[in-house]
């Protein structure tokens, strides 16, 4: 796993940020269900600038479920949530670079 991360021990106030997006995107984790099951992107590589937030995080979990290769990284070092940043990286099996210009 490639990453960079301003500080990996937010990592878990990050899950419970990533944890609470998803129960708010109730269509989004629907999607997922059919994603894990029929693996639509398997072999296909994502690759995406965007804010790095839970909702981020949430999206990009369900892309890598449907078996897409995923990198990431944060288009503004101001939006970027640290946090969840850590959280999606650390302690996940998931191919995902984040990097937080300065």
């Amino acid at each position: 796993m490639s990453y960079k991360i301003k500080d990996l021990s937010l990592a878990s106030e990050g899950k419970k940020q990533i944890e609470w997006a998803e129960r708010h995107m109730p269509t989004l984790m629907e999607i997922r269900k059919r994603f894990e099951a029929e693996k639509p992107l398997k072999g296909i590589n994502i690759s995406a600038v965007l804010h790095v937030t839970k909702e981020t995080a949430a999206l990009v979990k369900t892309l890598k479920i449907g078996g897409a290769n995923v990198a990431l990284a944060g288009s503004n070092p101001l939006s970027t949530q640290d946090d969840v940043a850590a959280g999606l990286s650390r302690g996940r099996n998931l191919s995902i670079r984040m990097e937080r210009r300065k």
